[in-house]
């Protein structure tokens, strides 16, 4: 997926016009802690609520209180990975958008991106989840699948997690069946470590009011 297809219309961009009293209170109402600013219909930077609240001025214009912001961006062709890269990159919860000659096309924020992964990958879909543990030089996602298929199964997603002071890693895999006796079994008998397994009777449920907790908080 394409930044270009995350750009939300909920987020309005500020101008360099606005006043700092304005900022915090769009950020309020908009429940995020950062907004794109433009000049002239230019992007110039990203204004963060704790910037504004540092100034003692607040019925001053935005160019006035800043003579300088940070300019975090994507391009529309980046891929939705970038993006959450970038994000993570800044610590902000909200990334402009700009075309190949940098001129503005939108935002997204932390939200609506949570919002679209979770509509378009598989945390929704049926099935089960293992997680496996194993040195980064054993790491082979073709045997993996193998091993999973062998038993009439199939992975819905995998996630890779590493640490740069170990060697080891974590993957985990979302199958497509909510039994995952016999598959656990296989990666036993193949020596793999099984660090933890969630089926559906231990999960979904679970993950369904987590992920709603989590969505009213973001909004909220």
């Amino acid at each position: 997926m394409r930044a270009a297809e995350l750009i939300t219309e909920e987020i309005p961009p500020l101008t360099h016009k606005d006043t700092g009293e304005k900022a915090l209170r769009w950020m309020d109402e908009l429940k995020v802690s950062h907004l794109p600013v433009l000049k002239n219909g230019n992007f110039v930077g990203v204004l963060s609520e704790s910037d504004v609240l540092d100034k003692m001025d607040l019925d001053e214009t935005l160019d006035k209180l800043f003579d300088h912001l940070p300019r975090p961006y994507v391009f529309e062709n980046a891929h939705i990975y970038e993006v959450l890269a970038k994000i993570a990159e800044h610590k902000i919860s909200v990334l402009p958008i700009l075309d190949n000659s940098e001129k503005y096309l939108g935002c997204t924020s932390v939200y609506h991106l949570l919002t679209v992964i979770a509509n378009t990958g598989s945390i929704r879909e049926i099935g089960g989840i293992i997680v496996l543990e194993m040195n980064s030089a054993d790491y082979s996602m073709a045997q993996i699948a193998q091993i999973v298929e062998s038993n009439n199964a199939r992975i819905l997603s995998s996630y890779i997690m590493s640490s740069p002071d170990s060697t080891m890693v974590e993957v985990t895999l979302k199958i497509n069946q909510v039994e995952l006796s016999s598959v656990i079994r296989t990666f036993e008998r193949y020596d793999y470590v099984v660090k933890a397994s969630f089926q559906k009777s231990d999960i979904d449920d679970d993950l369904q009011q987590r992920y709603d907790s989590l969505m009213n908080f973001l909004k909220f």
